[in-house]
């Protein structure tokens, strides 16, 4: 159970940890780099449709799903799907993120990024981490045998300890709204800070769907996490 939750959790970790990522020609598309209140979501992502994003807001009526995004933060979910479908050599080369780690597979066929929001650009080096929310989906047909959202975090805490993660707590089911997730917590120690990452996973329509958030303290992702909001799929 190795692939495209490998890919994010890697994208993600470097992102968030102020590293910096390489930028290729993608880099030039105005419309990923739009700050709150300006959608940049593809107009179809995967087959359960992309969702919206409108007013600091992004929804996924679908899956029952909205999620609140802070106020300056900038959306970079276009950059994120652009490289799982583009060239992994190209990325190698200019020294980029690899589009899988050691021992990973390629992201699978029609998974895809539905939203990536960051506090500030990935490419812009910071003191402090980057908070970020990345929400993806996977049929979950990659995974054969996959029944249970608990299931999915084998792959996930698997790269999150490769990457110098410490697992806080083993996965456990809790309510958000009328929905209920699996949720896994993460910390790693990055010189004088702590990044502490939460991931909440669920299977909806044939998909793997997980909701990733990264924060510099605990309050910060807590805050983030109490964002999501779940009401009755449309």
């Amino acid at each position: 159970m190795r692939g495209f939750a490998s890919w994010v959790v890697v994208w993600f970790v470097l992102a968030s940890a102020g590293r910096g990522i390489a930028q290729g020609p993608r880099q030039s598309q105005p419309s990923s780099s739009a700050k709150h209140g300006r959608s940049s979501l593809p107009p179809t992502v995967s087959g359960i449709g992309a969702g919206t994003f409108a007013n600091g807001v992004y929804r996924h009526p679908a899956l029952g799903l909205s999620s609140r995004v802070p106020t300056g933060w900038v959306l970079r979910t276009e950059e994120m799907n652009s490289r799982e479908e583009g060239d992994s050599q190209n990325d190698a080369a200019s020294g980029s993120l690899p589009s899988a780690t050691p021992g990973t597979t390629e992201p699978s066929q029609g998974a895809r990024v539905l939203l990536a929001a960051f506090s500030r650009p990935p490419e812009a080096r910071g003191e402090d981490v980057n908070a970020s929310i990345v929400i993806a989906a996977e049929p979950a047909a990659t995974y054969p045998g996959l029944k249970e959202a608990a299931q999915y975090f084998g792959p996930l805490t698997e790269v999150a300890k490769a990457q110098g993660f410490t697992v806080d707590q083993e996965p456990y089911e809790m309510e958000v709204g009328t929905k209920v997730v699996v949720r896994g917590d993460f910390h790693k120690d990055v010189g004088s800070r702590v990044m502490r990452q939460s991931t909440l996973v669920f299977l909806a329509q044939g998909y793997a769907v997980s909701i990733t958030v990264i924060g510099g303290t605990e309050d910060e992702v807590e805050e983030l996490i109490d964002g999501v909001k779940f009401g009755a799929a449309k």
